[in-house]
């Protein structure tokens, strides 16, 4: 009795309707988990370079030869170093035109930050809407094949003269395997993607003070450049 109610032998006599829900529940499992094994990569790495670049950034380095080594390995720069290397380079580019009033060089290097910025952010929030979509709809396909499991044990009692809970049991026990495995593949995928946002938001806020920073400190440059070919 124990071998016929074991789980692996539910899951291969359930209907075929059940087990077609357990299959799709296990496929929205392994997608979740390889989604959160490489997200989680991608923003322990991109943290980490963001702080050793702002260490080096702060670290009283000319900014122009800092440039330089960004643009170097420009292929393999980390995104605040993608955001530096366009903000220096459009500043770099127009603060010698004559025509452009400080204010317009600046706002140049900002939109020319904000692109990076834009791709970065869309790289960084890259499959966080797929681990939404299964922490929001896994638990009701389990909840799904839980009331056919249910609904087809029902309808094999009714066929018959004296129902017994043996009769029943297997039929229930199958549909609520279902319901495990929503929630299986349903949990780790929520905790996964609100851990995800909150880093990514992080990041976010990381970013966006960086290219207020430099914007202040590309000012600075303007004015003593301009107060040098003053006097």
């Amino acid at each position: 009795m124990q071998t016929e109610l074991s789980i692996t032998a539910l899951i291969f006599e359930a209907s075929l309707v059940v087990q077609l829900v357990m299959l799709l529940l296990l496929a929205f499992s392994v997608v979740g988990w390889m989604m959160i094994f490489q997200r989680s990569k991608v923003l322990k790495n991109t943290a980490a370079q963001a702080l050793s670049f702002e260490d080096r950034f702060w670290s009283g380095v000319d900014l122009a030869r800092l440039f330089q080594e960004v643009t170097a390995r420009a292929q393999h720069a980390s995104g605040m170093e993608k955001l530096f290397h366009a903000g220096f380079k459009e500043f770099a580019r127009l603060r010698n035109n004559s025509a452009l009033s400080q204010q317009q060089v600046l706002e140049a290097s900002y939109r020319a930050m904000r692109v990076v910025h834009s791709r970065e952010m869309d790289r960084l929030e890259s499959n966080l809407s797929t681990l939404a979509t299964i922490g929001s709809i896994s638990p009701y396909v389990g909840l799904f094949g839980t009331v056919w499991g249910i609904m087809n044990a029902f309808i094999g009692l009714g066929a018959v003269q004296q129902a017994t809970l043996a009769m029943v049991a297997p039929g229930i026990a199958e549909a609520l395997i279902a319901t495990a495995m929503g929630l299986f593949a349903a949990i780790p995928a929520v905790i996964a993607y609100n851990r995800f946002s909150h880093s990514v938001e992080k990041i976010d806020n990381q970013y966006l003070n960086f290219m207020d920073e430099l914007l202040a400190i590309l000012q600075r440059q303007w004015a003593q450049s301009k107060a040098g070919n003053a006097a």
